[in-house]
């Protein structure tokens, strides 16, 4: 079959014949609808991410949209490694049906970007019966973005957006969201622009996709008033896309109730994961939750690898 192959972890896939992926019991074939290439699937190509292998060579992607073979649409993927869903076929463990009227490549695009935000929020929401206020750092990423969304149709009392792009800040905003600029990459900048936000309506959940500096400065804005209220706080690390370390003031987790913890691959049982994704595929497939996307077609595969921006490289079939 064809598939994105990828020989070594500093280059990038190409469009290339691949053996088939092995039969398991009770695991039928699958045919590729879309993929997408988020950035966890470069990470783990690349040996950058906890879960990479290290085996070469292997095909990328960590989930799909699919066909059956009699003809159903399925959300799938933990295909059995060295295959990705970056191929014609695919066997994987599990297929969780997407409603025909939704857009499958949407769903491709969204499923991975959407649920970093949505299991903090879930469970925020069952702890304490309110979201109260979110404030999401790097809102103006896809998975950010999609954070924002999701935390406004959960129910949050007050979402606060804080991103570097402009147009994708105002979009938000049209989405309900207050947002922030917080372009100024200076540390102490930074403390002082998100200072005045976090003190209007101290945030009962963070979600952060940048940390690094920008997440010393949230914390810093969050300690800025003195003495806490004893009001919990839960800050969520997401992503790294500012740096891999940060520190935390002795200070702060002494004069806050803040509980910090992390969202991602490893942190959710699988189990959870398949039980929960199926309210994120109707939020996309109703429009509620948006996931743009740019499709490119498998033989084009080092030109969506090498995509950038706003949206999402989905990969079809030619």
């Amino acid at each position: 079959m064809r598939a994105a192959v990828i020989t070594h972890p500093d280059t990038p896939p190409v469009c290339a014949e691949f053996p088939e992926p092995e039969g398991r019991p009770g695991q039928e074939p699958l045919r590729l609808v879309g993929a997408g290439i988020h950035n966890v699937v470069r990470g783990i190509a690349s040996g950058r991410h906890y879960e990479s292998t290290n085996r070469y060579p292997l095909v990328p992607g960590i989930d799909a949209v699919a066909r059956t073979r009699d003809g159903r649409l399925v959300y799938t993927g933990f295909a059995h490694a060295p295959w990705g869903t970056l191929a014609e076929r695919m066997i994987t463990p599990f297929g969780l049906d997407v409603p025909e009227h939704a857009d499958p490549l949407a769903v491709a695009a969204g499923i991975n970007a959407g649920t970093s935000g949505w299991f903090p929020l879930v469970d925020r929401r069952r702890e304490t019966g309110a979201l109260g206020t979110v404030l999401v750092l790097g809102a103006t990423g896809m998975s950010g973005s999609m954070a924002v969304q999701a935390a406004v149709a959960l129910g949050a009392a007050r979402v606060v957006a804080a991103g570097r792009d402009p147009e994708a800040l105002e979009w938000l905003r049209r989405c309900g969201a207050t947002t922030v600029s917080i372009a100024d990459p200076d540390p102490d900048a930074l403390a002082a622009t998100l200072a005045p936000v976090v003190a209007e309506t101290p945030p009962s959940l963070v979600l952060d996709y940048l940390w690094g500096p920008v997440a010393e400065a949230a914390l810093t804005a969050l300690g800025a008033t003195g003495r806490g209220d004893g009001t919990s706080i839960g800050y969520v690390q997401i992503g790294s896309l500012a740096g891999e370390h940060a520190s935390v003031s002795a200070s702060l987790l002494r004069s806050r109730r803040i509980r910090l913890t992390g969202s991602g691959a490893g942190s959710v049982p699988k189990e959870r994961m398949l039980a929960e994704i199926p309210d994120i595929i109707a939020l996309i497939a109703d429009g509620r939750l948006r996931a743009p996307y740019t499709a490119y077609p498998l033989s084009e595969i080092e030109k969506a690898w090498a995509h950038r921006g706003r949206d999402r490289a989905v990969v079809v079939p030619d």
